[in-house]
């Protein structure tokens, strides 16, 4: 897989801003738990995901996490490079949670050509319109949903991603995606289990009522 497949508006660059992107551009491989991007104050440029899985989240000042969005192949995440965006300022943490494997176009060189390029100018504020929108329902769902159906919703989102049912997961990793404590999370869990919906070993969640989930979640 290479860049210019990946890259969705590589057409319609020009060849010098083509060349400039290749000229800066740079391949990491990264291990899992490695933090990628760490803060505002952090300019480690435009990612796009060749392979794996990268989550970026928010951290309260008492060191609560909570994901605010996920990537996978193909995806490219902007608010790593925030720098560039002079009045868009975000103290998000990037980490990847899988090996991955993903491309870096420094800030400086993705600005020069958003500059010059209006397709580039286009897809940039369509990738922002996209991630906000993320961030917007994750504030719905924080205020309005009950830790029940949020545990619900993170579970069956979770069997989506990984293809299967059983999930190898700890309590602790759940409740920093849901940005709250483990014993809430523990508690959420032995609820769904005594329902019939979910059975618990150490480290594992194994799904047993998606149905049930899916109405739970929906409600």
């Amino acid at each position: 897989m290479e860049f210019q497949s990946c890259f969705p508006i590589w057409d319609k660059l020009s060849a010098a801003q083509q060349n400039s992107i290749l000229d800066s551009l740079a391949l990491r491989q990264i291990k899992k738990g490695t933090v990628i991007h760490n803060g505002s104050m952090d300019c480690t440029g435009l990612l796009l995901v060749k392979s794996g899985q990268l989550r970026a989240y928010i951290l309260s000042e008492e060191g609560r996490e909570v994901t605010i969005y996920r990537l996978f192949d193909r995806d490219i995440c902007l608010f790593s490079a925030s720098c560039m965006l002079r009045s868009a300022q975000f103290d998000i943490t990037i980490e990847a949670e899988k090996d991955t494997g993903l491309w870096v176009i420094p800030a400086e060189a993705y600005r020069k050509i958003m500059e010059e390029s209006a397709p580039a100018a286009n897809y940039t504020n369509e990738i922002m319109a996209a991630r906000f929108s993320e961030v917007m329902w994750l504030i719905e769902q924080i205020m309005w949903k009950s830790m029940d159906k949020r545990v619900a919703a993170f579970l069956l989102e979770e069997s989506a991603i990984e293809g299967g049912d059983r999930l190898s997961i700890t309590h602790e990793a759940i409740a920093k995606h849901l940005g709250t404590h483990r014993e809430v999370v523990t508690r959420m869990l032995r609820y769904l289990q005594n329902e019939g919906m979910v059975n618990l070993s150490r480290g594992t969640v194994e799904l047993l009522d998606k149905n049930r989930l899916t109405a739970l979640s929906d409600t």
